[in-house]
């Protein structure tokens, strides 16, 4: 299993506001689903942060993003190893596979794959 990218999600009520200040630091927005917003660097496309209000389909909203290239071995991972899974695995209507779980610090990893 390779991680593709690592995007933190901030939880925000000003994304307009959000997307405009990372704009002036040279980001550009690069996904809006209404209720999730991320902005990549131009030069660096894999430099992203991703502002959210709330998940769409998850009980709590994810504080780290972890694009992987097996979505499913790293589930298999992480229920082999006794993770508390937060929100199971699942298709996503908007292109992914994924699922939530909590690291030792009580963190909320969103990981996922595209299909």
């Amino acid at each position: 299993m390779a991680v593709r990218r690592v995007v933190p999600n901030v939880r925000s009520q000003a994304v307009p506001e959000s997307r405009e200040f990372y704009s002036r630091l040279g980001f550009e927005e690069v996904m809006d689903h209404g209720w999730i917003m991320t902005v990549a660097s131009p030069s660096s496309p894999a430099a992203q942060i991703s502002f959210m209000a709330a998940d769409r389909t998850a009980p709590v909203t994810p504080d780290l993003s972890v694009e992987v290239d097996d979505v499913d071995a790293a589930y298999a991972v992480m229920l082999d190893s006794g993770a508390e899974i937060v929100h199971p695995l699942q298709d996503e209507e908007w292109g992914v596979r994924r699922f939530f779980v909590r690291d030792p610090n009580g963190q909320v990893v969103n990981v996922l794959g595209h299909r």
